[in-house]
């Protein structure tokens, strides 16, 4: 059990109010808000530890490489990873999956090939897929959702063959809230002989992450989605597989010996990590990911699927609510459409009433289009809602109903 109360205290800005109305913040799909002691973090960095890593011999050069190197170990242990060298610091999922679909596709990836994505998947898991494709004459293969919001795992097994050469799937759908079945789905595709990628962007501030139980080969996640500062992420790679790929950027830091006549790469997991790091906030992630620890991730899941069950109960007694993604196996993220009420105008009434969610395809086009629809009203709890929010989210909606009825 975790004290709900305390947890609130840690976030400062739980406590603002908007248009007068405390704040109820449900957008954390988008954006999860920081711990104090995350904000601590970086302002000690900036205030009394900032130096470039890995390029001085004076104090603060040292503290600040010995501070960034602990955060990558601390993200090892996060997501149980076997090498610290597999843990490669980028921008965000974005960035970790662009380097994947460049660096993977120039090395393993020949005209012919076929690369598996969902439905599902946030633009980030679709575009840069399309841009190897038409790079290396490969093709895009599509597995489709079902009504409910599942993946159809039938033809997810029909869509493999010895052309896979990678999938590319969503631990979790920021949309629909699905977690879907990835030990599973990595099973599968292994025994094709295809390498798999899990974007983890929605999952691991919600579900524990062991790396090695899940066997894939490559997973990432952002830190501003796990309580932590934006502008870092992480990738997690087999290092057998990033041993052979080729660097996605070059500059300093990355490489071993520069001569005009040839280069030679730096040692992983820095080979991936061009110019000058986001040392700060990967110090401030190694802060968000130890605050969560001490929380506990049982506890967050626990409180997490109680709020989940309350939520769906109360939002399904809403007339004229029509809730997408009904997957038994879920996170507390909600999409929906309310009678016929465009969802810019749903969560414009929201808003007025303080409380934030998002609207509109939420990135995931392929699948608005799936069901017929434009977009949504999205509502992404995490452990610091309660259910005293869910309930003046619910008011909130009945208000909106009465408003354009």
């Amino acid at each position: 059990m975790i004290d709900i109360q305390k947890i609130r205290a840690d976030f400062p800005i739980l406590s603002l109010n908007v248009y007068g109305k405390p704040l109820v913040y449900m957008d954390n799909g988008a954006t999860t808000q920081k711990p104090q002691i995350v904000i601590d973090t970086l302002i000690h960095m900036y205030s009394a530890q900032n130096a470039n890593i890995h390029r001085g011999v004076h104090f603060l050069s040292e503290q600040a490489t010995e501070a960034y190197e602990r955060a990558r170990q601390t993200v090892r242990e996060f997501l149980n990873a076997e090498l610290s060298q597999e843990i490669i610091f980028t921008a965000g999922v974005t960035s970790a999956i662009n380097l994947v679909a460049f660096s993977y596709g120039e090395r393993f990836v020949r005209a012919g090939d076929e690369i598996i994505v969902t439905v599902m998947e946030h633009h980030s898991n679709i575009v840069p897929w399309q841009m190897m494709c038409e790079r290396k004459g490969a093709r895009l293969r599509v597995v489709p959702v079902t009504d409910s919001g599942e993946l159809d795992m039938d033809d997810y097994q029909r869509l493999l063959s010895p052309k896979t050469r990678l999938v590319a799937l969503a631990h979790v759908s920021n949309t629909l809230g699905t977690v879907n079945p990835v030990r599973e789905a990595v099973c599968l595709a292994h025994q094709a002989g295809a390498h798999v990628l899990v974007d983890g962007a929605q999952s691991v501030q919600h579900i524990p992450i062991d790396i090695q139980l899940i066997g894939c080969d490559f997973f990432a996640f952002s830190g501003h989605k796990l309580y932590g500062p934006t502008g870092i992420g992480v990738l997690y790679g087999r290092k057998e597989l990033l041993d052979e790929m080729p660097p996605y950027q070059g500059g300093g830091d990355m490489v071993d010996c520069v001569r005009f006549e040839k280069t030679t790469y730096n040692e992983l997991p820095f080979k991936f990590e061009a110019g000058t790091a986001n040392y700060i906030d990967a110090v401030g992630l190694e802060s968000a990911i130890r605050y969560v620890r001490s929380v506990g991730m049982d506890n967050i899941l626990a409180h997490e699927q109680d709020l989940t069950q309350y939520a769906l109960k109360e939002l399904l007694k809403i007339k004229g609510l029509r809730m997408f993604g009904m997957s038994e196996k879920r996170v507390a993220t909600f999409s929906f459409l309310l009678d016929n009420i465009h969802p810019y105008d749903t969560g414009m009434v929201l808003d007025k009433m303080g409380i934030a969610v998002r609207t509109g395809t939420h990135c995931t086009q392929p699948l608005m289009q799936r069901y017929g629809i434009e977009g949504t009203v999205r509502a992404s709890m995490t452990f610091y809602n309660t259910r005293k929010e869910v309930d003046l989210l619910c008011e909130g909606l009945e208000k909106a109903r009465q408003l354009f009825s």
